[in-house]
């Protein structure tokens, strides 16, 4: 009886749309699919910790696999729409340093815990699993700096007016391990005359988070922005660029490489698509239809209007097809082959707004995400990512959504210059942090600072290269680094100059923030608001 109500409940909700789910409450009140989704964990759970599934045969194995696709299809449908409450999912009785020990261990049931129901596992626990996953990877490869050995090193040379250019050009052909590696970069100007470089591992992520802001600029059309939210998409007329395919393929190992070394980016992805680099649309339980409202809310009005008409549909003049203008031509795709020709009935109205749902974000869209997945997926290993949501992928690649903690940030900050925990000006900038600046304007600090508004998932002690502030000189518009002098006026609050004019800068390569010596909290205050709200960064002083 378990297994037919789990088979019939899982199709039913498939079929049902957010509207009938959430709204309308047909078959389950919201109440009851809470009750009932835990009731599912907490079976599957204890199928796997007490070892049944290991062993388990013919009805036993059916049973396993029937309530474990139910209870995944209510997990999906509340990542993407909340319905349980906060931590509904995790098992309170796991311990993760358990876990990790028969993961170690290689034991099968934690093993087929993490393969069928990771999300009982803490978020952040998950991170650092995966992070763990990363460095044995490094190490094996040897890519992690010993006491024998050094890594293998690529260098390359980028031209800043042709960055995306010179990277693409330079990197595409990268084998794997070497992506995975060590890469240095030195820029040069147009005429070939080197750029100076602090630190290299600073220069290679301002290197990365330059080309990822060149390729999701909506501007070069490689990707879209869903109208409302603007979360970014591949674009279905990206094919104007020349080996189009060659430079998603590229996107997707740098997205992936900066992954894989923890560089978060403020790149926000639609849902839909984040579902595809995990490979949720192979699994038999998913359904375009209930992920279109992260592509166009408004069309997916539409759509679902359909299914709710109560006249006959085929009074609208509608065709299994898709007419879409393309760069000022108006272009038909048949959604079955002679679709144009068909019309949209009663009958045939169910198939037609699943059809229409993914042609829009998949057929469309298809060579593009695969050429994406493919070179994301030479550098993550989707087994390492399958243990996320969509919106847990989504923090991996840009960061904790959650507020900023300034105690964690305070704790995690190194000083130059002469500044230091309890230097006046640095006191200042804790306290206008904490008790002048909104959250939105903390959000902006930080990215004044890190090129990214949201913290580390694990906090400012996994942020690389660490958090730093730096006392600078009214003159040092040419940052020379500390030198005995502007260290020792830094710590004793002595200033050439009132440097009441010159504004905060950053160099987000180093995560660097350099402060001038200011003499009044209020021209800090003020300074620093008016600099993190133009982003000017390095580029003003």
């Amino acid at each position: 009886m378990l297994m037919l109500f789990c088979d019939c409940s899982r199709h039913l909700i498939t079929i049902l749309d957010d509207i009938e789910v959430y709204e309308e409450q047909i078959s389950f009140k919201l109440e009851e699919l809470v009750t009932i989704s835990s009731f599912l964990n907490s079976f599957v759970f204890k199928m796997i910790w007490d070892g049944i599934v290991e062993s388990a045969r013919g009805e036993t194995l059916e049973l396993f696999h029937s309530v474990h696709g139910w209870l995944m299809v209510l997990y999906e449908r509340d990542c993407r729409r909340r319905f349980a409450p906060e931590d509904h999912w995790l098992r309170k009785d796991l311990k993760p340093s358990v876990l990790f020990q028969e993961l170690d261990k290689d034991k099968k049931r934690a093993q087929l815990l993490l393969q069928y129901i990771p999300h009982v596992i803490p978020h952040k626990n998950r991170v650092l699993l995966f992070r763990n996953m990363v460095t044995k990877e490094k190490e094996k490869l040897g890519l992690v700096e010993t006491s024998s050995a050094s890594p293998h090193v690529t260098h390359i040379t980028i031209r800043r007016s042709r960055m995306l250019e010179d990277g693409y050009e330079q990197l595409r052909q990268l084998s794997q391990n070497a992506m995975k590696g060590v890469i240095r970069v030195k820029f040069v100007n147009d005429l070939g005359v080197d750029e100076a470089g602090i630190d290299q591992d600073g220069v290679f992520k301002e290197f990365l988070e330059e080309i990822i802001k060149k390729v999701f600029d909506p501007a070069l059309n490689l990707f879209k922005t869903t109208s409302g939210d603007e979360r970014l998409y591949p674009s279905p007329t990206s094919y104007i660029h020349e080996n189009y395919l060659q430079l998603f393929e590229f996107v997707g190992k740098m997205l992936g490489k900066a992954v894989y070394e923890g560089i978060v980016v403020d790149v926000p992805f639609a849902s839909f698509f984040l579902s595809q680099l995990l490979g949720h649309h192979h699994s038999v339980f998913y359904s375009s239809v209930d992920e279109l409202p992260s592509l166009d809310s408004e069309f997916y009005k539409n759509l679902t209007s359909i299914k709710r008409y109560d006249g006959d549909i085929s009074d609208l003049g509608l065709t299994l097809s898709y007419d879409e203008d393309v760069m000022g031509q108006l272009v038909c795709h048949e959604l079955v082959p002679g679709g144009k020709t068909i019309p949209v009935t009663n009958e045939n109205k169910i198939s037609y707004i699943h059809l229409m749902a993914h042609f829009r974000m998949h057929t469309q869209i298809k060579s593009q995400t695969a050429a994406l997945i493919g070179g994301f997926r030479a550098i993550i290993k989707p087994e390492w990512i399958r243990m996320f949501s969509a919106p847990e992928l989504q923090r991996l690649i840009s960061g904790d959504n959650a507020e900023i903690d300034l105690e964690d940030l305070k704790k995690h900050t190194v000083y130059y210059g002469g500044f230091h925990g309890s230097h006046r000006v640095i006191i200042w900038l804790w306290d206008i942090l904490a008790n002048d600046f909104s959250p939105e304007e903390r959000a902006m600090f930080l990215k004044f600072v890190t090129s990214c508004s949201r913290p580390p998932l694990l906090g400012f002690a996994y942020l690389k290269p660490p958090f730093s502030i730096r006392c600078v000189e009214v003159s040092d518009d040419q940052d020379t680094g500390d030198t005995l002098g502007s260290v020792l006026r830094g710590f004793f609050t002595i200033r050439k100059k009132e440097p009441g004019g010159r504004l905060p800068t950053s160099s987000t390569c180093f995560n660097l923030l350099k402060l001038p010596n200011y003499s009044k909290k209020s021209i800090l205050r003020e300074k620093l608001r008016y600099a993190i709200s133009m982003n000017t960064g390095f580029e003003l002083s």
